[in-house]
């Protein structure tokens, strides 16, 4: 039961996800617009505000008061960012700029990353499920899907991780002037040149971020829509059939990304970051990335992208679980 748990999960996922790949790589470019504002964001040292004092202390012996030209220095602010351009904008220039098959860009990292970290989430959550389903009423209280969909994305998260860190790259890299672009062949050859460049450790770069957004989305996704689910059955609503299924499927991707947004953004952000030698990397973590982006950009900026997120992850639940359903139907009997 838990093979097949894996094995039904690995298709729907890939299944899904390669059908709504240029959303997602439509997402991740309008993440990261106005990152070069964020990133030059700078925090006034300690020093700095201490060479405020001498310019405003006042001189007992003088009527005046002299403010030394070099005595502080106030930084210039960012210029605005640019205006936000929309998912149709983005994709528009996406095919203009790049080609058609830009749209794909970074599909074969989709695909492994689907492999490892879906196949993973999908397969542990059936098998919690078999275990913490009630014998007696064949329920599942909420509070059990959710813990279970908790445990599941986490797990699942930290084995795809070098697959979502090549395909963030390979999805944002041609927005980049050519002589700083990557050109990554393949996921593989991106994991590669990662490995040997930047060390194996750059492959779980922004991983807690990782973790912490699967962690959120599949706890949403998944309990949303075995929640939602169970309750068209119950009132009789609907039959089990497809209209169940894509209204369950939907609503479970409403929720999970009103739900992951933020920590997608941010998470986008920090994979993409270029790091180089002797240079100071334009963030240090996630929380520095999640302030820098908040103070050049305003609060709103961590639901950047929403609109192709709901608009991908919407379609993706409802590929992913109507899949499912019909996989399941079709290997009932194995």
């Amino acid at each position: 039961m838990g093979v097949k748990g894996f094995v039904e999960g690995g298709i729907a996922s890939i299944v899904a996800g390669c059908s709504t790949h240029p959303l997602d790589l439509i997402k991740v470019r309008m993440q990261l617009q106005g990152e070069n504002a964020a990133a030059a964001v700078s925090v006034p040292t300690h020093q700095q505000l201490h060479n405020l004092r001498p310019a405003l202390a006042f001189q007992p012996t003088s009527a005046t008061v002299h403010i030394p030209s070099s005595s502080f220095h106030v930084p210039t602010p960012p210029p605005p960012p640019p205006p936000r351009a929309g998912p149709i904008s983005v994709g528009i220039r996406i095919i203009q700029t790049e080609g058609v098959a830009a749209l794909y860009s970074g599909v074969s990292a989709t695909v492994l990353r689907q492999t490892l970290y879906s196949t993973t989430r999908m397969g542990l959550y059936d098998i919690l499920k078999q275990k913490w389903t009630d014998k007696d009423s064949n329920t599942m209280p909420l509070i059990r899907k959710i813990s279970a969909g908790l445990i599941a994305g986490g797990i699942g998260a930290a084995v795809g991780n070098p697959a979502d860190v090549a395909m963030v790259r390979m999805q944002a890299d041609g927005r980049l002037p050519p002589a700083q672009r990557r050109n990554y062949k393949s996921v593989i050859d991106a994991i590669t040149q990662m490995s040997k460049q930047e060390g194996v450790t750059s492959l779980w770069r922004g991983s807690s971020l990782t973790v912490n957004r699967a962690m959120i989305v599949t706890a949403s996704q998944l309990a949303s829509y075995d929640s939602i689910k169970e309750t068209i059955l119950e009132k009789g609503l609907m039959k089990d059939g497809l209209g169940t299924h894509v209204t369950a499927s939907f609503a479970a991707g409403f929720v999970a990304s009103v739900a992951s947004n933020p920590v997608d953004v941010i998470k986008t952000r920090v994979m993409n970051m270029k790091v180089e030698a002797g240079k100071e990397p334009p963030y240090k973590g996630a929380i520095d990335c999640a302030l820098k982006t908040v103070r050049a950009e305003g609060p709103m900026a961590l639901y950047k992208g929403f609109i192709p997120t709901i608009s991908r992850q919407g379609p993706f639940t409802v590929m992913l679980f109507v899949t499912l359903e019909q996989v399941r139907k079709l290997l009932k009997d194995f």
